[in-house]
Order: C-alpha cells, then structure tokens, then sequence
C-alpha cells in the first residue's frame, strides 16, 4: 500500500486546521500501518514526566472488535448526545447544532472507520490530587495530540473522543483488547481515516482576550 507524501503546511497552517473530524472521515480508504507508525514515531517526541515513556498505544483493525468498541460508545454518548445542551450567550450557541450533527454521525458510523485507537498509560489516576492527575496525564496527552496533528500533516483525520470511558465502558473495552484494566488507563476512543479533501479552514473561536488573565485572575 502507498503512502501518501505529507501535505505541504505550514507549522501555523497544521495548528489552526487540525480538526476534530467525523462527517469528513473516508470510510472506504484503507489506511496503512506504515503510516500510521510513521505519525506514532512522531507523537513519541512528544515530553513525558520524567521521560517514563510509560505509554501504549492499541490500534484496532478488527471489524468485529471495532463493532463492539462502537456498540461500548454509543451506550454512552446516544444518552448524552440527546440531552439539551447549554445556551452560553456568544458564538457557541451557533455552533453547537452543528456540533451534535457531526457528533451524532460519528456514533451512527464509528466502526466503519479504517482503524480505531486507544492510547494508554501505565497507573490509575482515580481519586488522585490535582497535582498527580494532571501530571499523569500530562505525560501521554501531548503525544496524543502530537498523533493528531502528524495524521492532519498526512492528509488523515481523527476525532477525540472520551464517551466509552463512562460507566463500565472503560474496563469493557479493556476486556475486549486485553488491555490490564488496573494497569493502564485509556485516555479515549479515536477513529482514523483519510478525510475527503484536506481543505480545512480556521474554526471560529472566542478571542484570546476573553481567556487571558496577567498577574490575577
């Protein structure tokens, strides 16, 4: 199977289009493992407390494991997609009508993605101060998003999802791929797929302003 050259971005151009995606995931094209490998050989530069390195990363090809990881998802994210959402008052409020579309479409077509995976780290952070829950988890989350934006950069997609780890979804999946439940914690479900087109364009957020504090809050 060929692999595709990089797309020709800039480091701004991959920042500001690396998108969550799901209605613009191809289904039908095969994504290959050497290229999935070459964007994990780039996500593992990603920084990592103390360089543990203490990472896993399961890649699911399995049509029948991929199934039943969406039939884990949608119990979770169906209840959820169709509570009522908040009103905030700005831009947001446009959006979301939009989001919940692409959202509900993903959970309806989840396992038709070429490849799924989970990212892991070693421990359970469960009930832990803020300071080690953030600092365990700020030793695979770069490198999650590293993976990201090196499939972006490659002409492929994925969309960030935490919906499966609800309930008694996390340790359901881990059954499912041997993964050590009390071992290793999964930080979400992602589909990976070519996307139609690369032509993606700047979301529209609220100004830094509104975000920003200097020397109080």
């Amino acid at each position: 199977m060929t692999v595709e050259p990089p797309l020709n971005l800039s480091v701004d151009e991959l920042l500001t289009t690396t998108r969550s995606v799901r209605k613009r995931l191809d289904f039908e094209k095969p994504v290959s493992r050497e290229v999935l490998m070459e964007c994990l050989d780039l996500a593992l530069q990603a920084p990592t407390g103390s360089n543990a390195q203490d990472w896993q990363w399961v890649f699911v090809e399995d049509p029948a494991k991929k199934k039943a990881l969406a039939d884990i998802y949608r119990s979770n994210a169906n209840p959820y997609l169709d509570q009522p959402k908040p009103q905030r008052g700005d831009i947001r409020d446009e959006q979301i009508g939009a989001v919940m579309s692409s959202a509900k479409y993903l959970a309806e077509n989840f396992e038709k993605a070429p490849v799924l995976l989970i990212p892991c780290l070693k421990g359970r952070p469960d009930g832990a101060p803020a300071g080690m829950s953030a600092s365990f988890w700020g030793s695979l989350l770069p490198a999650v998003w590293s993976f990201m934006l090196a499939l972006r950069s490659r002409g492929l997609g994925s969309a960030w999802t935490t919906l499966h780890l609800l309930g008694e979804g996390e340790k359901q999946a881990a059954e499912l791929l041997g993964i050590p439940f009390d071992g290793y914690s999964q930080a979400g479900l992602f589909p990976v797929a070519y996307t139609v087109g690369t032509d993606f364009k700047k979301a529209k957020r609220l100004p830094a302003e509104q975000f920003s504090h200097w020397d109080s809050w």
